[in-house]
């Protein structure tokens, strides 16, 4: 059996979805942008450089969500897909998501982008199952700024993808072949535990890592 995974920034998508997000709420004047637009550039920076937090980076973009419900963000949210994510997902990713799902018998998304993000990203991928960031709710549906357990980032990935195949029965040692593709050195911890690591347009440490380690490097963007 093969089962095969993909990231989502920087993978599928041309950039980020939660600095998309990000700078569409201040286009928008939802955000006031100032000092937030030079934080997230900072801790941009700082993550890809693995010196900022998974928990550091995770909470600072749920904290756009804080205090709104799934229905004060449904207009805002279509807006932002129409115009700003389907511009930067390029007909090569689709394709390649195309291929992988013909080949594989379970193909999943798992990114670190919360999941009212990036749920719709993937469905429209073509995605049926995605391990996401998990955004905690209040009783009244309002978005609280935190997660619910460990944020899909990093190291993370792998005990939530366990986690996850252990829900469904089932453990990464059942697939004769699993694939991941990622664009990032943060993916490292899921890369080195699959059995085929694939980096897509990776960052420089990732594309020296990958040259070392004899894997596989594609150019889609």
């Amino acid at each position: 059996m093969r089962l095969t995974i993909f990231d989502l920034d920087g993978t599928l998508l041309t950039g980020d979805t939660d600095a998309y997000w990000l700078r569409f709420l201040i286009d928008e004047g939802v955000v006031d942008g100032g000092a937030m637009m030079a934080k997230s550039t900072d801790i941009q920076k700082r993550y890809a450089k693995g010196e900022a937090s998974a928990e550091e980076f995770c909470y600072f973009y749920l904290g756009l969500l804080r205090g709104r419900t799934r229905d004060d963000l449904g207009s805002l949210y279509r807006k932002f897909m129409e115009t700003i994510i389907r511009p930067h997902l390029p007909n090569t990713a689709r394709d390649l998501v195309s291929t992988a799902a013909q080949q594989s018998d379970l193909l999943v998304m798992s990114t670190a982008t919360n999941a009212y993000l990036s749920t719709p990203i993937g469905r429209h991928l073509g995605f049926e199952h995605i391990i996401a960031t998990d955004p905690e709710e209040d009783a009244l549906g309002r978005f609280t700024g935190g997660c619910i357990g460990l944020p899909n980032m990093r190291a993370h990935k792998v005990p939530r993808l366990e986690a996850w195949l252990s829900g469904r029965g089932q453990k990464l040692a059942d697939f004769d072949e699993s694939w991941f593709y990622s664009d990032s050195r943060n993916d490292l911890p899921l890369l080195m535990k699959v059995t085929h690591p694939v980096v897509v347009d990776p960052d420089p440490e990732l594309a020296m890592h990958a040259q070392r380690n004899s894997w596989p490097i594609l150019r889609i963007h």
